[in-house]
Parts: structure tokens; C-alpha cells; sequence
């Protein structure tokens, strides 16, 4: 059993002893936490909070405790029942709420669920907001309502709907060019709440044929539900038979976008952010970020329209920080999360798929052809163990120190920028490791990057 407990939620599996999985008790504590954290801050006369999840086994469970504690804390609280992340940030917006929580362990496995915790903006908490929740839950000083304090509940299902209203009301979304392509799409939802929310969105943007793989809401993912390429296999080949224009995946929660082009080939989860932004700078030029992790094409594609892009540390709060203090008209990061202001400041893939078939749209163009228009670059992935008493500090400092004469980023570990490449190296805040990322015009060169790297931090530590 495994439960973990970060500045961005609480994740775990479900079951076991008290502190060692996911279970009602501690469900309880952590809820208690949040709600008390949301009271402290809180100017109405009674907190609102909004409560989504999605479709995975665990949900119900999780939701009815999670509901009661925050009745139980004298919390109002919506329920929007089955309902994507950002349905779930929508509806917290909308409903001028205090806060919201989200059940969903996004892409981990089915024995998995969390708690992904929301300010009154709809976004998820900084850093600082984080630890203050960990530290009321670890220290239990919460206190919960006397009987005629409890909070009331109200049942709404309507989110969806609306979340797809809004996205059809923006301006680049070209309903028109998208019914007038008679596109035919297949979808993979992975048996959770993209199974609803996405056939509807495009049913409203004038697609009429749809291909659903896996789009029962019943939490029994047919695969892994994270969407990379090898977990794709099913979808690939219903585009490797000619039977749809083009394909889309989305992670259980609905915050990631991955593309399938019409020839069964990934359009590749990094360049999801990059097309739609290349879409939305062709109409409306202006600043963008991705995280330091995130491919250097959109850098690319923002210097052609004349903005200014930035890279972030990893993590989607930092991104949103990151983009308000630049004014960035879109955003994201390379797993396929697009984030657009116009709408909310959130990874939201119903919005990614209404701005890239518009795109496609207009562009006239294939997938693939599409695709190609876009500078290539390969990633490598690498993780390194390390023992206890190196001290990782000193070693990314002796990185920065080593490829001085090149661009160096701290904000988030070390990146160093070459002329052709990069690599990024971060430091694992649980376990003893460094993940280094690379990227350059070839996988070949992105592994040899790779590989330089770890030599150059073998040689460090002997």
C-alpha cells in the first residue's frame, strides 16, 4: 500500500492500515484539513466547495466519504458527480465557490485515486498553500461543525454541458470549418469520464462520425491509462485502417491530450501544446510557457510570430504562475497539457481538441502533414540512482558549473541549453534519484546527450 502526500494533494492506493494507503480514515484527515484551510480563508458567510471525480472503482467510496467530511466541517458542497479536472475548475469559477476538490489520480493505474485540491479560482494550490494543508492535517487541528452548523449538499450534473458551452463559445474554436471537414474521429477515453464529456463535445462541434474505443465510465481501463504511444496499440490500429481522419487519447481525468494521425503514427504527446499554440499565435501573436521538461518546438514556433517564450519549473501551478506573470496567451506542458486563459487557466483537453480540429480544419491539411510543418526533435528519458549520502545539491551546482559557458536555467534542478539540444536534471523529492531529460534533432544525439551526462555525474561521485 502506498500513500503520498505532496504540496499538490494526497494520492495513494486503496486499502490498508491507517497512514499506509488511501483509506476512509485518512480520507477523513486530509479532507478535514482542506476544509479547515478553506474556512481560515474564506470571506463568505459559509465555504462552498465544488466535488468532482472521476469514473475510476474507488470513486464512489472516495466520494461519499469525502462529501460527508466536508458536511461534517460545515462546508456547503456541490457535487458535480462524474466530471473532468477541468469541468471540476469550471465549476468552481462558475459556482464563485471557496475551493474544490477533484478525485482523480489522474493517469496512475485502477487501484489508485487522490485528492487533487483547488483554490476559489479553480486552480490547484502553490507551494506555500500546500504545506499549510499538510501541516493542519498532520497536527489535526481542525474542528468539525455542531449539528446545526453541517454544511448542505447539492446535487448538480449540469458541468459538463456547460464546460462544453464555454468551449464553443471561444473565439478560435471554428465550428463552420469543422462541420464543413466532415471529419470522422476516434476516440480512446479509457473507459473514464472522457467516455462522457468528450463524444458530446464533438457531436456540439459538428462531428458526426465518431469511433469510440473504451468510452464506458466504469474505471476498468483496458490499458494503462497513462497516454503514450505503446499503450496505444488498440487505437493506433483503427487509424492504421483507414477508419477515421484522426484520433484522440485522453488520460482519465481528462487534463492530457495525446493525437493519433490518420496513418495509426503519434503525432506525439510533446507536440499536442505545440500545434494548438501555433493555431492560436497565427490569430492572436503573443507569449507562451511550457515547462523546463517540455520540447523546445514551441519556443520555436513562438519566435516565428514575434512572442516571447519562457520555460517554467515543472508542475502545472508553476506553469499558471509562470504564464499570468508573462501574460501568455497559451501554455501547457509536453505531456499533452494545453492550457488557454481565454477559457481558464487549467490543462483542459476538450479545449485542446476543439482548437486543433479547428486547426486542422483550416489548415486543410492531413495529421501527419500537419505534423510535418513543425521542427523535429527526439527526448531521451533517463533516471539515475543514487545512494543515500551524495549530496545532490552539490552535484547539479557541479553540472551548472561544468557547462557554465552555455545557458544555464536553476529555477527547476539544472538546464542547460546547447545550441542544438538541452538537458534538464531534477532531483526526485522522495527517493534518491536524478532524472535527466534530454532533447536534440535525432534520438541518437538526445541518448548520447543522455549518456555524456551520466558519465559526467559517474566521474563526479567517484
Amino acid at each position: 500500500m502506498t500513500l503520498i502526500k505532496s504540496i499538490s494533494g494526497i494520492r495513494g492506493t486503496i486499502g490498508g492500515q491507517l497512514g499506509e494507503g488511501l483509506n476512509p480514515l485518512d480520507l477523513v484527515r486530509f479532507t478535514a484539513a482542506y476544509a479547515s484551510w478553506i474556512i481560515k480563508r474564506s470571506t463568505a458567510t459559509k465555504a462552498k466547495i465544488v466535488v468532482g471525480r472521476d469514473a475510476r472503482i474507488s470513486g464512489e467510496m472516495v466520494n461519499h466519504v469525502v462529501i460527508g467530511t466536508l458536511l461534517g466541517m460545515g462546508c456547503d458542497v456541490v457535487n458535480i458527480g462524474l466530471a473532468s479536472t477541468p469541468t471540476t475548475e469550471i465549476a468552481v469559477q462558475l459556482e464563485q465557490a471557496s475551493g474544490g476538490i477533484i478525485l482523480t489520480a489522474s493517469h496512475n493505474p485502477k487501484q489508485w485515486n487522490a485528492l487533487k485540491l483547488l483554490n476559489e479560482q479553480g486552480e490547484f494550490l502553490n507551494a506555500q498553500e500546500g504545506e499549510e494543508v499538510l501541516s493542519i492535517a498532520e497536527s489535526g487541528s481542525y474542528t468539525f461543525a455542531t449539528v446545526s452548523e453541517l454544511g448542505k449538499l447539492t446535487d448538480d450534473n449540469s458541468y459538463t454541458q456547460k464546460h462544453i458551452e464555454k468551449v464553443l463559445s471561444l473565439p478560435l474554436v471554428n465550428i463552420e470549418a469543422i462541420y464543413q471537414s466532415n471529419f470522422t474521429v476516434a476516440i480512446d477515453c479509457v473507459n473514464s469520464v472522457g467516455g462522457i464529456a468528450i463524444p458530446a463535445l464533438l457531436e456540439a462541434l459538428g462531428v458526426n462520425m465518431i469511433e469510440k474505443i473504451n468510452c464506458t465510465p466504469d474505471g476498468l481501463f483496458a490499458h494503462n491509462p497513462e497516454p503514450l504511444p505503446e499503450h496505444l496499440t488498440q487505437i493506433a490500429e483503427v487509424l492504421k485502417q483507414g477508419q477515421a481522419d484522426v484520433g484522440f487519447v485522453v488520460d482519465p481525468d481528462v487534463d492530457r491530450l495525446a493525437i493519433v494521425c490518420e496513418d495509426g503514427s503519434m503525432f506525439g504527446e510533446e507536440y499536442t501544446l505545440v500545434a494548438v499554440a501555433d493555431y492560436v499565435l497565427s490569430h492572436t501573436p503573443g507569449n507562451t510557457v511550457s515547462n523546463m521538461s517540455s520540447t523546445r518546438a514551441l519556443r520555436d514556433v513562438t519566435v516565428k510570430y514575434g512572442g516571447t517564450y519562457t520555460a517554467s519549473a515543472v508542475g502545472e501551478v508553476n506553469v499558471v504562475d509562470k504564464m499570468k506573470a508573462t501574460q501568455a496567451i497559451i501554455g501547457g506542458e509536453g505531456n499533452g497539457g494545453v492550457i488557454y486563459p481565454e477559457s481558464h487557466y487549467g490543462r483542459d483537453a476538450l479545449v485542446g481538441i476543439a482548437l486543433f480540429l479547428s486547426h486542422l480544419a483550416i489548415s486543410e491539411k492531413t495529421p501527419t502533414a500537419l505534423r510535418a510543418t513543425y521542427p523535429s526533435y527526439f527526448m531521451a528519458k533517463k533516471r539515475m540512482d543514487l545512494t543515500q549520502n551524495i549530496n545532490v545539491d552539490n552535484l547539479l551546482r557541479h553540472i551548472a558549473e561544468k557547462y557554465a559557458s552555455f545557458d544555464i536555467n536553476t529555477v527547476d534542478g539544472v538546464k542547460v541549453d546547447f545550441p542544438n539540444s538541452w538537458v534538464h536534471l531534477r532531483k526526485s523529492n522522495t527517493e534518491p534519484i536524478i532524472r535527466i531529460y534530454t532533447e536534440a534533432p535525432t534520438s541518437e544525439e538526445a541518448n548520447q546527450l543522455a549518456d555524456k551526462i551520466i558519465s559526467d555525474i559517474t566521474t563526479f561521485i567517484a
